[in-house]
């Protein structure tokens, strides 16, 4: 299992660009990956699900591929 926390933080949007495709080509080499992330707009783009931790608690569980029609929840959680 690959942990990776915050990879984007402070980083220009090529190399974020960058990490996004090695993200990708891990996981079609069947690396398992624990993303923790505050950009949810990277995060949409390599997850598989999200999770959404409010004080240390995992609150609730969107899978990626039911994210648009669960938007307007997720952005609750996010305060957009």
């Amino acid at each position: 299992m690959l942990l990776l926390d915050e990879p984007t933080e402070g980083l220009a949007p090529v190399i974020v660009q960058q990490i996004g495709r090695t993200i990708e080509r891990l996981k079609r080499e069947g690396f398992t990956m624990l993303l923790v992330e505050q950009n949810f707009r990277f995060a949409q783009t390599v997850a598989d699900r999200h999770y959404i931790v409010e004080q240390g608690r995992v609150v609730d569980m969107v899978p990626n591929a039911q994210l648009e029609a669960n938007m307007q929840r997720v952005q609750e959680y996010l305060g957009v």
